[in-house]
């Protein structure tokens, strides 16, 4: 490929089911992620080197050259991020392909909730997304996982972190229980609604955000994180 005109970051799945593969690629590509398929390890090296994926998510299954010897591989050509699908069967697999260099382990078969923030952060280590949000007197920058707050930096547990990134990305919008859930926990099976208010009461604690002012409790909903004067 000549160059990189793409608009879309582009994520290489290797895995030799193909109907796991079809709906994976539908959920993906719907989210605005551009999804290139193979079945086997060998195919993955090749398309590795000639598509230039920003990540590539392999199965623990991979046929011709397992996981372990493709991680090895394409370490030696290329710093790209590589998440491993397992299955409770994978784990000593799982364990020798993260020595190996892969960047993260995702339940398999994949569910596009629990999926795509793996991907999206995968991405960000890649270099495709660098963003530094805004609001107010906080400052999150995404790719250096680093908050501030009146220009100090505030250090956050990493499901604070998240919490607070995907209040700042949906700023003046109150999101759902539920819609936490999805994307702070990547799960979406029911949970304590405590546990929400909770990681929520140590957040403000944390931004200084004593009167509620920032994060504001929508009742019986959710919570809005408010730009100021809006």
């Amino acid at each position: 490929m000549d160059g990189d005109t793409r608009s879309a970051p582009m994520l290489l799945v290797a895995d030799p089911d193909s109907s796991l593969i079809k709906e994976l690629a539908a959920g993906l590509e719907s989210e605005g992620v551009d999804v290139a398929a193979v079945a086997d390890g060998a195919q993955a090296l090749l398309q590795a080197g000639a598509l230039r994926p920003d990540a590539v998510l392999i199965s623990a299954s991979l046929p011709i050259i397992g996981p372990v010897e493709f991680v090895r591989a394409v370490r030696l050509a290329r710093a790209i991020p590589v998440l491993l699908g397992v299955s409770e069967e994978n784990a000593e697999m799982a364990m020798q392909a993260l020595a190996a260099g892969a960047t993260a382990c995702v339940a398999r078969p994949y569910r596009v909730p629990e999926l795509l923030p793996l991907v999206q952060a995968a991405f960000r280590r890649n270099g495709v997304e660098r963003a530094v949000l805004t609001v107010g007197t906080v400052e999150l920058d995404v790719s250096a996982y680093q908050v501030k707050v009146h220009g100090r930096i505030v250090h956050l547990p990493l499901r604070e972190f998240e919490l607070l990134h995907y209040l700042m990305r949906n700023a003046d919008r109150t999101v759902t229980r539920e819609q936490i859930m999805r994307h702070v926990w990547h799960s979406a099976d029911a949970m304590s609604t405590n546990t929400i208010a909770v990681h929520v009461k140590r957040l403000r604690a944390r931004l200084g955000d004593e009167d509620d002012t920032l994060i504001q409790t929508v009742r019986g909903v959710g919570y809005r994180l408010v730009t100021p004067d809006t």
